[in-house]
């Protein structure tokens, strides 16, 4: 079963940790992702995992073997782990056949032959064994980057950024067909990247980094609605964190009125922060509301992203159809979708 566990994992250079205690599952078959900043750790995680960077502190096991420890660090080319990177790292003088079967070029020749052709079906570039790297496109080379990774059949998968080089409208087109192709294989695998729509598109399970520290762990939907703090609040998505005074379990009182919220577990006070998402707050001349002026706006073809200013100050976004157009200054009101809204913790001044 190829499941990766890290067990309070620590990578210190120095007198500098890089990476604070972090603990993760990732089940068979699952597709996981490791989301943050530039600087976060995410890399040097990935690195760790791969065999590359040693342990301060915990341990790494996949399959239930221990393959890095602070004691002991498995050899890269012994744990069975692929990896893609950014650049692709195809061998500009050999042809596609002979990059996909650089992994198992110690296999027998009617086995490399075989697993090419599965490869090629799979990434859906069949009959290329005969061309050479720089005939192919950014996103075709991506799709034989993959295919090479997966020819050993690896119990983990590992990829670093790899669609960074793309535009954004092919990163998440090559999101969705990779992740695709790991399904069908049934392949575990671990993505690094910055780009939360990257990992909304691939991931079943995505972890927010900051600063070393692992701030959540859960579904795109839990990162986006449910958030536990408010790095990840602010990280992941569009809103804004508004303060509130919670009242009794069931709601927060905030300058927009009273409203039904959810806490995470780990809330410390009752002097809050509300997320407000742009979709659930509307904006009229007509309708009775919150007063609020409009101090700047974004076209987007089908819709406006307004900002909009409260009396007390405080910002919220909010996104409007485009038919819905309203001039920077204008006075509005606002009215607020009747949902639960997720509250935490204060960001330290």
């Amino acid at each position: 079963m190829s499941q990766l566990i890290l067990n309070q994992v620590e990578v210190r250079y120095s007198k500098h940790t890089a990476v604070h205690a972090v603990n993760i599952l990732v089940e068979q078959g699952q597709i996981a992702c490791l989301l943050g900043p530039s600087g976060c750790g995410k890399t040097t995680l990935l690195r760790a995992i791969a065999g590359f960077e040693p342990l301060s502190q915990g341990q790494i096991s996949l399959n239930g073997q221990v393959i890095s420890s602070a004691e002991h660090t498995l050899a890269t080319e012994q744990r069975n782990i692929g990896m893609v990177f950014q650049d692709y790292a195809l061998f500009p003088h050999l042809n596609i056949a002979d990059n996909i079967r650089f992994g198992i070029r110690h296999q027998p020749r009617k086995v490399q032959q075989q697993r090419v052709k599965e490869l090629l079906e799979l990434v859906s570039l069949p009959h290329y064994e005969t061309r050479y790297p720089h005939e192919l496109s950014g996103g075709q080379q991506q799709r034989i980057a993959l295919a090479r990774a997966l020819a050993p059949k690896p119990a983990l998968l590992l990829l670093d950024e790899p669609f960074g080089s793309q535009d954004t409208e092919l990163r998440e087109s090559l999101a969705r067909e990779v992740r695709d192709i790991l399904k069908q294989e049934g392949i575990t695998a671990l993505l690094v990247t910055h780009d939360q729509h990257e990992a909304f598109a691939m991931a079943d399970e995505i972890g927010v980094l900051q600063a070393g520290r692992l701030q959540q762990w859960s579904s795109a939907y839990e990162l986006y609605y449910q958030p536990q703090n408010a790095f990840v609040a602010a990280f992941i998505g569009q809103g804004s964190l508004i303060s509130g005074q919670i009242l009794d379990s069931s709601s927060v009182q905030t300058h927009l009125g009273r409203l039904a919220y959810s806490a995470p577990a780990t809330l410390q006070t009752d002097e809050v922060a509300v997320l407000i998402r742009p979709e659930q707050v509307h904006i009229s001349t007509q309708a009775e509301g919150i007063a609020a002026v409009i101090s700047s706006k974004i076209f987007r073809g089908n819709e406006y992203l307004y900002t909009l200013e409260l009396a007390n100050h405080e910002q919220l976004l909010a996104l409007c159809s485009s038919q819905q157009a309203y001039a920077v200054g204008e006075q509005v009101v606002v009215v607020l979708a009747e949902q639960i809204y997720s509250v935490v913790n204060r960001l330290a001044n």
